[in-house]
């Protein structure tokens, strides 16, 4: 037995992170036992040596989330272990585990400095000192923040291996600071400590604005900085910012998120200034960001000689990152490199870019260099190189920037166009995964969308770890909706004064509940509990109680669906009632506040939220269906939403009518971002595989096939991104990657390979366990660390006809096996272990209208859990759970909160 995955506030090891309270997990693996039934942790300071200043004592911990009641000190280092007893008597401790607070609200002894911004050149600030040698350092720690963005370093050498930091956020109301051991880096005598600053989200033209020239949070540069020296005697020394720093001219002229960077090696040093102090104070805190790196490289899988004589590199994958090229050309030379999306014509382009530069220009002092980009980001697959008048073809390097999140699930099929997709939705992620999640990483937008965001965390939970990075977004909406009595901006951080609407503002109350779902984390759901109650409140009051005004305001509606009714084709809000969509919402996370406050013991809260929930479905009764039942708004999205929520009792009505609009466009839908992650599910809800897969497998447009049939290699924002020739077919709102349509990866995870969490026991401590084979995709393969342990659930049919069945569920955990469509019609309850079932599909039992089987096969053959029989078995009856297949399929999902 093992323990793995020991994590503080869902951080590995964290230093100088924002705790605010501090929650342990955990994971045991390779056990001979079946359940833990103790664990104890115990927490040290500095080292682990003499008695404990937290210890629990044997007791029954939570694995998913244990509260350590202590009050840590500043600047400090904690070492911490976990030790659990299994049944089987089995005892087994963690390594050594260790979190270090910052600052902890401690005063700075670093002021603000800054400089004048008249002259374009970025500055560097630094600061010589000296160390006696003799007195041994124990330990370094430098506390520092820079806006716009900065870079540190210590005699010459970089600190750390972050980019972008202090990252984004909502400035008017945080500021983080990060906090790096640098011990290593410090030596006897003189040393020199240096920050280089660019522009980035806060300094440079960033946002959406009625103002031309984009958002700025600041004009000035800033830098706070804390070098904190402990030598070996006990004393102290400490390095802060102040007016003795110096600040040097780089040759950086120009940095920005949109616009890319320009540096110029010929230009003169400029005299070295003094820096001043800041007028201004800005809230500081401990960081939440998890760090910005350099995840993978990308070497370019052809250098293209166009029809217009371009030098193009294609890196052969559409990522978000910067990259490394080697140039050396005559002194005076600019090299310009422009990144793009996709060629035309062969040729390079960047039309979809808008007012986004999206370059990097260089003007060369006549030596060799390696060129990176330092301040800035560009989302592309595609390189033009001017300025060199024969680039190799290994001078250029990709480098893939992604917030360092921990990959969680792997799955492959036994299609390679489904393979494709998956890889599609995963890059996307990852090229999205940048500090914040955004809508896109290329054009002159890259901000925090809401509904793009709320729409796609099932699918990024499967994938990856993502409990840290999501609680940071939430904080920043939380701030967001502080300054706004309640309201959630369009976008988070949001860097101007904007509306709300409905489907993108319930983020608030939506994040939340999939995150505890996931992860099981009841302290993550309590921080953002006053959120979802003030975004129901403030919709409360908008509404001015009389259930009318919500739905009178802007909403974005079914945004990009394809059955608009105006004769403008630029219309974007789709076809189906903003006003039903918008009050299914409210209904939604009044429904959602419920329940989270049930799961917090809120009783009064508890009881407040079901009421407004229960007026809200009574108004939506009352004027969007009629008194048989039959929904009045007549689109795909209308009844996807009446199946998905269970807003009508006649369901059957409701899928017929939705099987009948998808038949008359030819088998396929119109749905945009509202009712397209709910497609799928809101199918196989009512037992309606097959045809979902129909969906999935379509290779028509609009499908997510023929997206890779025409080469995407992540999710495109429209359907129609590229015409059927592979021609842009839009510049004025058009991303090659963006990840909101690649929510189907949740329906994937849920359905083909089978995987769901349940609400009830959250944080996969009970999972259901119910694959839906097709033949059409012939075998999946699905690998989920989830927060209490590595699932795996594989199928495939075998060449006898027959398909072959493996699951494991691991330590501590359980899950329930639905094969509904079974010729035995079992469910089986799976404790910890691996099991295989190996039997041939029942015929005729569910099919679609291209009588596709659906993938049903019967419970027999064989069950192995390393010779120990242990799978409790139960045969549907008349009073058994599932009688009847399509309501087998309601119910159980009507179980699960995602499905809800």
């Amino acid at each position: 037995m093992i323990i793995t995955r020991c994590r503080t506030n869902h951080f590995r090891d964290p230093v100088g992170f924002r705790l605010n309270g501090i929650t342990f997990s955990w994971v045991t693996q390779d056990a001979e036992g079946k359940s833990q039934t103790s664990a104890r942790i115990r927490v040290w300071k500095e080292m682990r040596s003499g008695d404990p200043v937290f210890d629990t004592g044997w007791a029954g911990l939570d694995p998913l989330g244990t509260a350590a009641d202590m009050d840590p000190e500043p600047r400090t280092r904690y070492v911490w272990t976990v030790s659990v007893r299994s049944d089987a008597c089995e005892e087994a401790e963690s390594g050594e585990n260790f979190f270090e607070t910052g600052k902890l609200g401690e005063p700075w002894e670093g002021k603000w400095i800054t400089c004048s911004s008249d002259e374009p050149r970025h500055p560097a600030f630094s600061r010589k000192f000296e160390i006696d040698g003799c007195r041994g350092i124990s330990s370094a720690r430098l506390y520092i923040c820079g806006l716009g963005l900065y870079e540190a370093f210590i005699n010459g050498r970089r600190v750390g291996d972050e980019h972008l930091t202090p990252y984004c956020n909502c400035y008017r109301k945080w500021i983080q600071y990060q906090t790096y051991d640098v011990t290593q880096m410090l030596a006897g005598g003189s040393n020199t400590i240096r920050a280089e600053l660019g522009n980035g989200w806060a300094k440079g033209r960033f946002g959406i604005s009625s103002d031309e020239e984009g958002y700025f949070f600041r004009k000035e540069w800033d830098l706070i900085a804390e070098l904190l020296i402990r030598f070996s005697d006990g004393t102290e020394k400490v390095v802060g910012t102040d007016e003795d720093w110096t600040v040097e001219r780089m040759k950086i002229w120009f940095s920005g998120i949109y616009d890319g960077e320009r540096r110029d090696d010929t230009l003169p040093d400029l005299p070295a200034e003094k820096a001043v102090l800041a007028q201004h104070e800005f809230p500081l805190t401990e960081r939440m960001s998890i760090p910005v790196k350099v995840r993978e490289t990308l070497l370019p899988r052809e250098l293209i000689f166009t029809p217009k004589g371009e030098w193009v590199y294609d890196l052969g994958q559409n990522m978000t990152g910067t990259f490394r090229m080697r140039v050396h050309v005559p002194a005076g030379t600019e090299v310009r490199i422009q990144t793009g999306e996709v060629l035309q014509d062969g040729c390079f382009y960047r039309g979809n870019l808008r007012s986004a530069l999206s370059e990097y220009i260089y003007v060369s002092d006549g030596r060799e260099h390696i060129l990176e980009p330092r301040f800035t980001f560009f989302g592309f697959r595609y390189a033009k190189v001017s300025g060199v008048e024969k680039p190799g073809p290994d001078d250029f390097t990709g480098l893939v920037l992604c917030s360092e999140i921990e990959e969680t699930g792997r799955i492959c099929t036994g299609s390679e166009k489904i393979n494709r997709l998956i890889e599609n939705i995963f890059w996307g992620q990852k090229g999205n995964f940048l500090d914040v999640p955004t809508d896109c990483p290329q054009r002159d937008e890259r901000l925090g969308w809401t509904a793009d965001t709320q729409v796609f965390v099932p699918t990024a939970c499967y994938f990856s770890d993502n409990a840290a990075f999501y609680r940071k977004y939430m904080f920043d909406l939380n701030m967001e909706q502080a300054m706004r009595e309640g309201m959630v901006p369009f976008t988070v951080p949001a860097f101007a004064d904007m509306d709300t609407s409905a489907v993108w503002g319930d983020a608030a109350a939506i994040i939340p509940w999939h995150l505890y779902v996931f992860y099981g984390d009841r302290t993550m759901l309590s921080e953002t509990f006053r959120g979802m109650k003030d975004w129901v409140d403030f919709i409360r009051r908008a509404d001015g109680g009389d259930l009318r005004q919500w739905g009178q305001i802007f909403h974005f509606g079914d945004w990009l669906a394809l059955d608009s009714q105006s004769a403008d084709k630029s219309e974007c809000v789709g076809g189906t009632d903003v006003s039903f969509i918008a009050y299914v919402y409210y209904y939604n996370s009044a429904r959602l506040t419920q329940k989270a406050a049930g799961v917090l013991g809120e009783e009064e809260d508890e009881k407040k939220y079901g009421g407004i929930a229960r007026e809200i479905l009574d108004y939506i009764h009352r004027e969007y269906y009629t008194v048989t039942g039959r929904c009045a708004v007549t689109t795909q999205t209308a009844y996807v939403l009446t199946l998905f929520y269970s807003l009508c009792g006649d369901r059957k009505r409701a899928l017929d009518s939705l099987v009948r609009l998808i038949e008359l466009r030819g088998g396929t839908f119109v749905t945009g971002f509202v009712g397209t992650p709910l497609l799928l599910p809101a199918l196989s809800k009512e037992g309606m595989d097959g045809l979902a897969y129909d969906l999935l497998f379509n290779e028509k447009y609009p499908g997510w096939l023929y997206e890779v049939n025409l080469g995407a290699t992540t999710v495109w924002e429209r359907w129609n991104s590229l015409d059927s020739e592979g021609r842009v077919t839009s510049t004025e709102m058009n991303s090659l990657n963006h990840y909101a349509l690649g929510s189907v990866g949740e329906w994937i995870w849920r359905t083909a390979a089978g995987i769901n969490p349940r609400e009830d026991v959250p944080g996969f401590r009970k999972a259901e366990i119910r694959p839906v084979p097709d033949r059409r995709l012939g075998s999946v393969e699905a690998v989920y660390d989830s927060p209490s342990g590595r699932y795996e659930v594989s199928w495939k049919y075998t060449d006898s006809g027959k398909v072959a069945v493996r699951v494991h569920v691991p330590f501590g955990c359980e899950a329930e096996l639905s094969l509904p469509w079974s010729r035995e019609k079992t469910v089986k309850t799976l404790l910890p272990g691996e099991y295989s079932f190996e039997a041939e599909p029942e015929q005729n039992i569910i099919t679609d209208k291209n009588n596709h089987n659906t993938g049903s096969f019967p419970a027999s053959v064989s069950e192995r859990n390393g010779g120990r029989q242990n799978v409790q078995t139960e045969r549907r009856s008349k009073d058994g759970i599932q009688m009847h297949p399509r309501r087998d399929r309601r119910d159980s999902y009507d179980k699960d909160p995602e499905r809800r």
